[in-house]
């Protein structure tokens, strides 16, 4: 799937990537309830959209992306917007060997987790809750199982109370696009 993603980024196809920032972060960052501004680490954040909405917002961004092409477009979209994500190319399910340190208050996820292969979903979910904070606050969108094809292997509610044994699974939401797909809201137990 990774070499998918490369390839996507090379021709530009990157139907995921609208320049514009989910209703439901936006509903986490300046909603009824809002999230006090802290760190903020934004998984398979591709071309930077969301780590530089948060940055705009006061957030200490760390986004981190395995496609190179799209972490640099990220840093140019950054720096001409005048905010300065921390922006790195890496494994999301290696975040143990990048330098991200922790206390995270936010973990935000647009579809990354839902396209990382079976053996390496535990080690997602172990370097997520190394990274994050106690209570703090997961946003993960991805499909439901299935409802892509050829495409993600998608996740569902059951799956993260297996995988995220540390957190609670406060919020499951029916996302809008044409295929099932889902935001789930998690938290970090204290």
């Amino acid at each position: 799937m990774s070499a998918w993603y490369h390839l996507a980024y090379l021709v530009g196809f990157k139907p995921w990537d609208s320049g514009v920032p989910p209703p439901e972060l936006v509903a986490v960052v300046e909603g009824p309830g809002a999230l006090p501004a802290g760190r903020a680490l934004d998984l398979g954040c591709g071309t930077g959209t969301n780590a530089i909405y948060l940055a705009r917002h006061g957030w200490d961004v760390t986004g981190v992306d395995l496609v190179g092409r799209a972490i640099a477009g990220g840093r140019r979209k950054a720096l001409a917007a005048g905010v300065s994500p921390r922006l790195l190319r890496g494994d999301a399910t290696r975040l143990d060997r990048l330098d991200l340190g922790g206390g995270y208050r936010l973990v935000f996820d647009l579809g990354c987790y839902h396209s990382i292969p079976e053996a390496r979903r535990d080690a997602y979910a172990a370097g997520v809750t190394a990274a994050a904070r106690p209570g703090a606050t997961m946003l993960l969108f991805g499909f439901a199982p299935g409802a892509m094809r050829p495409g993600p292997r998608g996740v569902s509610a059951e799956e993260l109370r297996t995988r995220f044994r540390a957190w609670d699974l406060r919020d499951a939401t029916r996302g809008t696009d044409r295929l099932e797909t889902w935001w789930y809201r998690l938290e970090r137990r204290l």
